[in-house]
């Protein structure tokens, strides 16, 4: 329930930050919010692990919370200093290698089917900010736009219903149904990038 809860914010800080992107939220002003997320995402998982008795199933999914927590401390401290991006850059593609490991054992080990297309989308997400921050490619407005996506159907929404008991009456095919629409989107925003930057060139 202490992880739903942290979900739910992680939903807040992905809406916040998106809008950044998409220039609608000042930069510092969601530093703040950044540091506010990322340390209750290190707080949860300490809490769970020093509670956790030793159970290796909490651990791992408190591991994961850690992934969350230092990324928007990160973010909030590189925002709130003006440092160079590039540190953050290589922490996400970090990040986004160990998302698809997490994918992978709600996949198998776990047969969490919904958890895994969502630790795979997170790894998108992840790898976009390597693109964006690391490697400093111009795809700022297309992260934005994938970030408030996200930031509902990956973590508000399952969190919310998890919190009020729900998200197990959720079927696998809706899940699928959600995260195919949810591709072919950013599949489409992606085209759409090309092609305006296409234009733009030649203008």
């Amino acid at each position: 329930m202490m992880s739903n809860v942290g979900l739910l914010y992680v939903g807040a800080v992905l809406f916040v930050n998106g809008l950044m992107l998409l220039n609608r939220v000042d930069g510092k002003s969601a530093a703040i919010f950044n540091l506010f997320i990322g340390a209750l995402q290190v707080i949860t998982p300490l809490y769970l692990i020093m509670t956790s008795q030793g159970d290796t199933a909490v651990i791992l999914n408190a591991s994961g919370i850690f992934l969350f927590g230092f990324t928007y401390l990160y973010v909030g401290l590189t925002n709130l200093l003006d440092l160079n991006t590039s540190g953050l850059g290589y922490y996400c593609l970090w990040v986004c290698i160990l998302a698809i490991g997490f994918s992978l054992l709600n996949f198998t080990q776990f047969a969490d089917v919904k958890f895994g297309i969502i630790w795979a989308m997170w790894s998108y997400l992840w790898l976009l900010f390597f693109l964006l921050l690391g490697l400093g490619m111009d795809i700022g407005q297309y992260v934005g736009k994938v970030t408030l996506v996200q930031s509902w159907i990956t973590a508000t929404l399952p969190a919310f219903l998890s919190l009020v008991g729900e998200w197990n009456s959720l079927s696998d095919p809706l899940v699928y149904g959600i995260a195919i629409l949810s591709v072919v989107y950013f599949i489409a925003a992606g085209i759409r990038k090309g092609k305006n930057q296409t234009v733009g060139n030649a203008a």
